[in-house]
């Protein structure tokens, strides 16, 4: 018999005390997809329609919905989310990046991340009618800076 231990979810971590600082995170991850796929997603192939619009939307609306996703991920009002692309023809690759920036207590690595993952599941949803083979990969946290934990940087 397997036995499962439960640890007790102790709730929203208290914040009140950390200092308010500006807040800002990247994160990229990609999407690999078939040499024919990329090609009809650069002519704008879909015919679910404009897939890079509808997939920085997914972004931004991830990134202010992450509460709702994460457990225990505290609410933000975000002051700024910025989702670009980056395409890699010879690979056949889609880098999504976001940024995230807030003023306030808490970090927003988790929003940047949240936001990286709905614009690539956009761009596959909207493109899996041509390729149902393609991977999401190297979801990662690139930058992160203010708060009393400093920055970091991805090497």
């Amino acid at each position: 018999m397997v036995r499962m231990m439960m640890k007790k979810i102790s709730g929203v971590v208290d914040n009140s005390e950390k200092e308010i600082t500006r807040r800002v995170a990247v994160a990229a991850g990609t999407l690999a997809m078939s040499k024919t796929t990329f090609k009809i997603l650069m002519k704008d192939g879909s015919p679910k329609g404009n897939v890079w619009e509808a997939a920085k939307m997914a972004g931004v609306i991830a990134a202010k919905k992450t509460p709702d996703l994460i457990p225990l991920c505290h609410p933000l009002e975000l002051n700024k989310v910025n989702v670009h692309f980056e395409t890699d023809a010879k690979k056949c690759l889609v880098k999504s990046c976001v940024e995230v920036i807030y003023v306030g207590r808490t970090g927003v690595e988790m929003e940047a991340l949240t936001a990286v993952s709905a614009s690539l599941l956009t761009i596959y949803d909207m493109m899996k009618w041509a390729d149902k083979g393609m991977t999401i990969k190297d979801i990662k946290l690139i930058h992160k800076s203010g708060g009393k934990s400093g920055t970091f940087e991805r090497r």
